[in-house]
């Protein structure tokens, strides 16, 4: 719970930053992420709305730092970057 107030004090980036590198955290950990909720879903538990949630994950993948196959699966391009951006 108390992870959870702290993320709602970040900024979009690092909330959806913090979020996939959870997901990525959680067995099975690999690079693709198999993303459990709708991202409307996302969207509600970041505090976010889905329109701001969805240029963050453009903006990710602009910068190489994921890839978004489909709407459920987020591919870790770049660990290093979302790290950063987690910061």
């Amino acid at each position: 719970m108390q992870d959870h107030v702290l993320l709602l004090t970040k900024t979009a980036q690092e909330r959806m930053a913090s979020f996939l590198l959870d997901l990525a955290k959680r067995p099975p950990s690999a690079e693709e992420i198999k993303v459990p909720m709708s991202r409307q879903d996302i969207a509600d538990y970041l505090g976010l709305t889905i329109e701001t949630m969805s240029r963050t994950l453009t903006h990710f993948e602009k910068q190489v730092a994921i890839a978004l196959p489909t709407s459920r699966r987020i591919v870790l391009c770049n660990r290093r970057a979302s790290t950063r951006l987690n910061a």
